[in-house]
Parts: C-alpha cells; structure tokens; sequence
C-alpha cells in the first residue's frame, strides 16, 4: 500500500518578522504539512553567489520557533542542520526544545555539510566528505539517545558529551530526517531515520552542473539503492522525500523556458528530472503519484515562492 502524500515548503530569505508569520499562516492554510527553515547563513552577496545557493535571511531555531507559535498544526522543521555548524549538545537541546514548545509539531533535518564556501566565511575548517559524515553519525547517536529520553554519553571524533541528562519530552520523539546524495550518508540515513531526503551529490561544494548531472532517473534509483543498504528490513518504513528544485507549474512566475536554461534539460527529459516538476496541475500530479510507484516518493518539498501556485496539487493529492 502507497504512503498518502505529504507537501512541505522550504523558506530562504521573508523580507521580514512579519512576512515570516504571515508565511507561516499561509503555509497552513494551503494545506501543506511542513514549513523548513534553512540552516545556512550567506546573506546575498559574494558567499551566496560563488555557491550558487540563494541567501537566508533567518536563522533557524527562532524562526522555527516563531512559525509553531503562530500556527497550530503546522509541523515545523528544519531542511537540513548542518551538524558541523553547532555544538553537538547545544544543537540537540535546543531540538529538543522545540519539540516541547511545538507539541510535538518539530521534524528534525540532519546533514553533513556542503558549501565550502560558507565554511570558510564563517571561520570554520570544512573537514573531508568522510569526516562530515563521521560527525554527522556520531550525532544521531547521541540526539537518539537524548530523544528517547536516555542519558546521552558519546566519547567520539566529532561529538563528546558525558552523562547529559535529557529533558522530559513528550511521550514521541520527534522525526529525523537525513538526507544526501552520496553512498556513504545515504546508507546512514537509511540505518538511523525516519525520513530520507534524496538529494543531489554536492560534492563540488556548489549548486551547478553537476548537481543535476548527479541526480537523473538512474543515479536516483542508484541512491535509493544505498538507503536499502543502510536500512535492511526497516526500508519499507521509511519515508522518501525529494525537493521539487526546478517548478514550473500553471499559475506560478517561472516558466517551463526557464527551466530549460537553468537545467540544461528539455521536454521529457525535463519533465520526469527528479527534481523537477513541470506543467499543468493534472500533469504535475500524475508525474508525483508516478514517482511514488517508480521510487517511493511521497513526501515532496518546493520553495516558498511557489506555494499558492502549488496549492491545488496539494488539494488533489491529500484533501485538504
């Protein structure tokens, strides 16, 4: 049986606290499941432009924050954190504090790390793709632990954290997600989620060519592949989420042209790119339930530019 639908929007740069809120409202009122944040902090300027990545206005814990205290059964998430911006148990605390103040309404994005350039904006080294992964996985170990409510002990390379007591949380969890585009986090993510974001393989350290180059119909199957390697017998229980990046869709600002040049893709080859969503409301739905018979998607993530347009194909697809 296929898992229903669920659609979130990923917000980058509201011009405002009140446009923020307003987002968020709105955002519920469409029927969406998830607002994210982005864990990025290039403004725009000479860091954003040399990695292609589009500024952030808002850093993530307050504004995730802000968004579950102006709505009500919005989830609240974050896509993704960047393990190797935080302290370990500050990031984990603070996580875990949203989750209390949210009523359960928090999901968890988690990754390794990837804009180089951001790094090295920000004063920190930008370790090998081994130790961004190596981090990242001692710090779902730990988060676990502290999540379900153990006492969190890890002596490892990245994170060391001595008989931490977690909060009294609520009686759940909160949901991980992990997600990337290469073996080695993809078969993390399948071991120790409970969502994972199948995402392009960022191994230039910008958005580019050869994201897309990375992210066709076989390399997608080829990384779903590394999941089911992680995950075992607990791969059917997880949940499969992709970002709609390229969205052109009826009623929206970008057109199907723009998409061409951008990408580098046209007409079929366009639209069935993975990450791209491209024609009528009735078209972008039949490629979405499509996707969920071919690789399991249903959890599907666009932009905050386009979500009044993408509406509709969230009412289709869930109800609501």
């Amino acid at each position: 049986m296929s898992r229903p639908f669920r659609f979130a929007v990923q917000a980058y740069r509201p011009e405002s606290g009140a446009a923020w809120r307003d987002l968020a409202r709105k955002v519920e009122d469409l029927g969406f499941s998830t607002l994210h944040t982005s864990d990025h902090y290039l403004g725009a300027g000479p860091v954003s432009d040399a990695t292609g990545h589009r500024p952030v206005t808002l850093a993530p814990v307050p504004a995730m924050a802000v968004a579950a205290e102006v709505t009500s059964t919005l989830r609240i998430g974050c896509r993704m954190f960047c393990v190797g911006y935080h302290h370990s148990y500050v990031l984990a605390k603070e996580i875990a504090t949203l989750a209390e103040l949210s009523g359960g309404r928090t999901e968890v994005g988690l990754g390794a790390g990837w804009l180089k350039a951001e790094y090295e904006a920000m004063g920190l080294a930008f370790p090998s793709a081994g130790q961004r992964v190596t981090h990242l996985g001692e710090f779902l170990d730990m988060v676990k632990d502290f999540l379900a409510g153990r006492t969190a002990s890890t002596e490892g390379e990245h994170v060391r954290v001595r008989d931490m007591a977690p909060l009294p949380l609520l009686g759940t969890p909160p949901p991980l997600m992990v997600g990337g585009g290469a073996p080695r986090v993809l078969r993390l993510a399948g071991a120790q989620a409970d969502i994972v974001s199948i995402n392009f393989n960022n191994r230039s350290g910008v958005i580019g060519a050869d994201s897309v180059a990375s992210s066709g119909h076989l390399e997608t199957v080829q990384k779903l592949g590394w999941v089911r390697e992680g995950a075992g017998d607990r791969y059917d229980d997880l949940e499969l989420e992709f970002a709609a990046y390229f969205l052109a869709v009826e009623g929206g600002t970008t057109t199907e042209e723009q998409l061409i040049e951008m990408t580098g893709l046209s007409g079929e080859n366009l639209r069935t790119f993975p990450h791209a969503l491209v024609g009528s409301v009735d078209a972008v739905c039949e490629e979405l339930e499509r996707r969920r018979e071919v690789y399991g998607f249903s959890y599907v993530t666009i932009g905050d530019r386009a979500a009044e347009a993408f509406a509709p194909v969230v009412e289709r697809l869930t109800g609501r």
